[in-house]
């Protein structure tokens, strides 16, 4: 699904460029100019891209140090 119009930027691309490491909102929009047009798009951005971090941090599994 597209997020940002402007910029053609989906939900998937949210969630790899959160995959490869970015976690802040600055940095998503540096990587994929998403919401730095119109900025309409922002709120479900940081809502994509929070959720993709959080499903990353519940998905990194756990390694017990002996």
């Amino acid at each position: 699904m597209y997020i940002c119009m402007c910029n053609a930027v989906t939900d998937g691309d949210i969630r790899r460029a959160a995959a490869d490491g970015v976690h802040h909102f600055a940095d998503l929009q540096a990587r994929t100019g998403c919401s730095d047009c119109c900025g309409c798009c922002e709120q479900d951005a940081r809502a994509t891209l929070s959720r993709a971090v959080q499903q990353m941090t519940l998905a990194i599994p756990v390694v017990a140090v002996a």
